[in-house]
């Protein structure tokens, strides 16, 4: 009697976890279901980071420029870092954005601003050194600070959004930051928007590790980043599974619950994704992860989202590779895309 019960408990263990694998199954094999090739037409813009060109030893007027002047760059998104704005208390250099600014109007560029604690490029969080162990006195800053900055541009033509925080609600998944204060955050978007009423706010989230329903909800606009190759520090170099379906799954997702309809790929992997520091792989082991026919099949992907905006990331590499390796390809394929959008 014993045994027979034994047997048919593991009967419907063994039907259970066959039923659990076939869904499985059928998830994966949909969520990577072949779709036609998108033909709406899409506008390409870059994510740019002066300290990443700097980083990379590169002039990052020089850098601006080229990408703008022989690449055609015409959407830009720009971080504010807030650590070299207010080196001291109450004490603002706008100077740098400034100079990228200007650079931007002369040649009828649209800029999103990202203002916040966490903005592009790593570490993630640039907050200054004097209040780094101060929650309260960091929050108040911060509230001071973006308030400065969107009265200070919000005059400026060529800024068309303002984006509050990059990927807020990663918080310590990744990057050096301080836990997420959703009640904070939400007051950073009602500093913007009570400061400037008269643009749109724009919130991202992680493309592969996130449902976006909370960024989502937040904003007017809402960008998701994208990657499709990278290292990972248990696995080594590996390709993410996910089909379009994948995207487009939380995309309804959003639209049916979060009612957010104006999506875009705000970063989308243009760069390496290597085991270490740009700078010091060798090349070999970058076009691992990225190189000129990468960057066209992630474009190509990225279309099928059915978005009409995409922004890349990883633009100061292209001129970097051009200039200081000798290596020309991924910044002429750069330029034949951004040419090819301009007909």
């Amino acid at each position: 009697m014993l045994r027979r019960i034994v047997r048919k408990i593991g009967l419907w263990i063994a039907g259970i976890i066959f039923l659990l694998a076939c869904i499985f199954l059928c998830v994966f094999i949909w969520i990577n279901l072949a779709k036609p090739v998108a033909t709406q037409p899409v506008t390409l813009g870059i994510t740019y980071s002066d300290r990443y060109a700097e980083g990379l030893g590169l002039d990052p007027h020089v850098t601006y420029e080229a990408l703008l002047d022989d690449l055609g760059v015409r959407k830009v998104r720009l971080p504010v870092y807030w650590d070299r704005i207010e080196t001291s208390p109450g004490q603002y250099n706008f100077s740098e954005l400034d100079w990228q600014l200007q650079a931007s109007v002369k040649r009828n560029v649209e800029v999103i601003l990202v203002v916040g604690q966490r903005v592009p490029r790593w570490p993630e969080c640039f907050i200054p050194a004097w209040l780094q162990n101060d929650t309260a006195a960091r929050q108040q800053s911060l509230s001071d600070f973006i308030r400065t900055t969107v009265e200070r541009y919000k005059n400026h033509p060529e800024v068309k959004v303002w984006q509050v925080e990059n990927e807020a609600f990663l918080d310590q998944r990744f990057g050096i930051c301080p836990p997420l204060d959703v009640n904070f955050l939400d007051r950073e978007i009602a500093i913007v928007r009570g400061t400037d009423p008269t643009r749109s706010i724009l919130m991202s989230d992680a493309g592969e590790i996130s449902w976006w329903y909370d960024a989502a909800k937040r904003g007017d606009l809402f960008g998701t980043t994208l990657y499709r190759n990278l290292w990972h520090g248990r696995f080594g170099y590996i390709s993410y599974p996910f089909g379009p379906n994948f995207f487009l799954f939380k995309k309804w997702l959003i639209h049916t619950f979060a009612h957010q309809d104006n999506l875009m790929v705000i970063e989308l992997q243009a760069e390496p994704w290597a085991n270490g520091w740009i700078g010091t792989t060798s090349l070999d082991e970058q076009f691992i992860t990225m190189d000129e026919h990468k960057l066209v099949e992630n474009i190509d992907y990225a279309r099928q989202l059915g978005v009409s905006d995409i922004y890349l990331w990883g633009a100061e590499w292209w001129y970097w590779l051009k200039v200081d390796k000798n290596y020309p390809s991924v910044w002429d394929t750069a330029k034949t895309l951004f040419s090819e959008q301009r007909h």
